[in-house]
């Protein structure tokens, strides 16, 4: 934080307290409440009518749905990679980027949690997956680390906030009452004493050690999903690391989107400054790098074997019906953000924020093309099957639910903007107070 010896305590308090929406945030929850709505009424047809008024048919079975799954996973790891990497690491800027990673890894793997029930057609089995599930099954071992991480991510979440309900709850006056009862019900325990505090360091520390390897799990045993099926693209021994370091990658990408836009209409320049950019992005750059040569080491080895299957798979993604939005993905997912972020002025707060949406969107792209190419492409040949079943493209229902869980993350971080910091005051101060004791 800059300037942090001229800031007093009062006025980081004040900075930092939750602020009521204005017009703009007002329209904007509004928003994303409708495609919230527009996806719900979208899911009614599809319980009402069946999966068939989606375009998914015998070979392309996931499509958009587990496109969106396997995005959310992905940018859910972002917790496990600011808070518990950074937090062990000891890395010392860390603090304003720490409960907005926190919130993000909650909200997106709540959505992929849910996209899951959505995509099984029928969700009133969702209790055989516990009373029939196999532990030879890769999907039961999704749907352990998914709730054990979904649970750690929260209780994380949780643990840190607790001093800072505590402020919220000696600052009534100033922010009012509508959440004051959720404040004294969250924290009215908390008393900050040293013995409380020393227990929730001790929860912290190991919550982080354990999420570390469960995130690592989650990502992995979701890219065994596709890697123990036996199709052209997804038959590789690369998959888990390959899935890991773009996960990494879209979860840093969208701190960074969420880092300027809380700062810009927050007006935390004080607290989110340009060195936490600069450091971010040579975090993004890494990770960009990282994942730009698994992607190459995924393409280049079925290439050079090119198989009967693969090939058809790889022509269609290099130069077929998938080539656009292929080149896209890499390009602007990977390619395009490395350059701005190399130099020193593409990692001031606007490029920045500008490579940041480059990655989250081509991150998504990345996710279909993972999905839909390779089930059109069996290693048996689709013979005697509709001309439909040679094509896939989401249905609008499809689109909408897709759409409306993408805004239901949002508004999840959106309210939790609304009542709790975004920015933890109490560990700000804490800093404070270090940085003046140590000078």
């Amino acid at each position: 934080m800059e300037n942090s010896t001229v800031l007093t305590s009062e006025q980081i308090t004040s900075d930092l307290l939750p602020q009521k929406f204005g017009k703009r945030g007002m329209i904007w929850t509004g928003i994303l409440l409708l495609f919230c709505a527009f996806g719900a009424f979208a899911y009614y047809r599809q319980l009402k009518y069946g999966l068939v008024v989606t375009n998914m048919r015998d070979y392309v079975s996931w499509g958009i749905y587990i496109s969106n799954f396997v995005f959310f996973v992905a940018i859910s790891l972002v917790g496990s990679l600011i808070t518990a990497i950074f937090r062990l690491a000891n890395v010392p800027w860390r603090t304003p980027l720490t409960r907005i990673s926190e919130i993000i890894a909650v909200s997106a793997i709540t959505f992929a949690a849910l996209i899951i029930i959505v995509d099984m057609g029928r969700p009133e089995r969702l209790l055989n997956l516990f009373i029939h599930g196999r532990l030879q099954s890769p999907i039961i071992w999704d749907v352990i680390v998914i709730s054990t991480y979904f649970c750690l991510s929260l209780f994380l979440l949780y643990i840190t906030l607790l001093p800072d309900i505590s402020i919220l709850i000696n600052a009534r006056e100033k922010l009012g009452k509508p959440f004051s009862k959720l404040y004294r019900w969250l924290a009215s325990y908390w008393k900050g004493t040293t013995a409380q505090e020393k227990i929730r360091n001790r929860c912290i520390t190991i919550i982080c050690i354990v999420i570390i390897p469960v995130a690592f799990s989650i990502h992995t045993v979701t890219s065994w999903l596709f890697a123990t099926t036996y199709r052209p693209g997804w038959d590789s021994t690369n998959f888990g690391a390959y899935f890991i370091s773009g996960a990494f990658l879209v979860g840093a990408g969208g701190v960074v989107v969420a880092m300027y836009i809380f700062r810009r209409y927050y007006n935390l320049e004080k607290y989110i400054t340009e060195k936490h950019f600069e450091k971010m992005g040579r975090v993004v750059v890494l990770l960009a790098l990282l994942y730009l040569y698994f992607n190459i080491n995924e393409y280049l080895v079925p290439a050079f074997k090119m198989k009967k299957p693969e090939e058809a798979h790889l022509t269609q993604l290099f130069a077929g019906e998938y080539a656009p939005l292929f080149w896209f993905a890499i390009l602007v997912g990977m390619i395009i953000p490395i350059f701005i972020m190399l130099f020193k002025k593409g990692r001031k707060p606007l490029p920045m924020f500008i490579a940041g949406v480059m990655v989250v969107v081509g991150a998504w792209f990345k996710r279909y093309l993972i999905v839909t190419p390779t089930l059109l492409h069996p290693f048996l040949p689709m013979e005697d099957v509709p001309a439909s079943y040679h094509h896939y493209f989401p249905s609008w229902e499809e689109w909408a639910i897709a759409m409306g869980s993408l805004a239901g993350v949002l508004l999840i971080i959106t309210f939790f903007a609304r009542v709790f910091p975004i920015i933890s005051i109490y560990k700000t101060l804490t800093d404070k107070n270090e940085t003046q004791q140590s000078s």
